[in-house]
């Protein structure tokens, strides 16, 4: 079992940035694959980024790409996203998740952060 707890959410004006954080605990993520994932109210989940824990390889979506940044911290056990030039359109709640394979869904996540960006 995989535990990830999120934080870092709260409310921010636009352009402004906010830092995300999710602490992993259970296993040993050497081999895991970490997302970041938002949902929108009335809206579904959509990818965000992620981060291959080994090599710290990344991927971001085309509507974050140049603004977000995922990252690792392998003694803490921490991924953070941080976003910058934050839209109104980038408010929703943020959910950190893993999974061991590329290919197939994500195995386990966290409960979610609220970010709120204001115009």
């Amino acid at each position: 079992q995989v535990q990830l707890v999120e934080s870092g959410g709260g409310l921010v004006q636009a352009g402004g940035s906010l830092r995300l954080y999710c602490a992993a605990s259970g296993r040993t993520l050497s081999s895991y694959f970490m997302g970041w994932f938002r949902q929108a109210p009335g809206k579904e989940r959509e990818f965000v980024a992620r981060i291959r824990w080994s090599d710290g390889s990344t991927l971001y979506a085309d509507s974050v790409k140049g603004r977000f940044t995922v990252s690792r911290d392998n003694v803490k056990n921490t991924v953070y996203l941080q976003m910058n030039s934050l839209k109104p359109e980038d408010t929703a709640v943020y959910y950190c998740a893993a999974k061991i394979y590329l290919v197939g869904e994500y195995d386990y996540w966290g409960q979610g952060t609220q970010v709120t960006v204001s115009s």
